[in-house]
């Protein structure tokens, strides 16, 4: 059964908004990276501007919820509007799981980013459904994680 989470997306103060969270819960945030720290993708280079924007990062809240995060730059960031500035993020047990949901929950809507294998070793996609509500699919392959850890 897939697991449902928000994704908080940010203009520039991710990390200070995290800092801030983490504080409130009393957790430490065991993963906050950077847009730099990506590798590079041909032909897209990330600014100078946005180089130490927050790519991800994840504060678990307890075992079941996790709250995660990201600030917005490049061709994304004139797309931003505080109070639109979430996401339901849903972690499926398995590809097919993931195509399933992702599939079902776009029709009618707008694709943002089509399923795909990624750098840090997930599956994802993400899209905004016919109702307005933008959403983030993700299956963690157990044997690609292992190989980007």
């Amino acid at each position: 059964m897939a697991t449902v989470n928000v994704y908080l997306t940010f203009n520039g103060n991710c990390r200070q908004a995290f800092e801030f969270y983490g504080s409130v819960f009393g957790i430490e945030i065991p993963y906050m990276g950077t847009f730099g720290e990506m590798p590079s993708a041909e032909g897209k280079e990330v600014s100078e501007e946005d180089k130490n924007k927050i790519m991800h990062v994840t504060l678990p809240i307890s075992k079941e919820t996790v709250l995660m995060g990201s600030d917005t730059g490049g061709e994304w960031a004139s797309n931003f509007k505080e109070g639109n500035n979430f996401s339901v993020s849903i972690n499926a047990e398995s590809k097919e799981e993931a195509d399933k949901l992702f599939n079902g929950l776009s029709e009618g809507g707008n694709i943002t980013m089509s399923m795909t294998d990624t750098f840090w070793g997930a599956y994802f996609g993400m899209f905004t459904d016919k109702f307005g509500i933008n959403w983030m699919v993700n299956y963690d392959d157990p044997e690609k994680i292992q190989q980007h850890s």
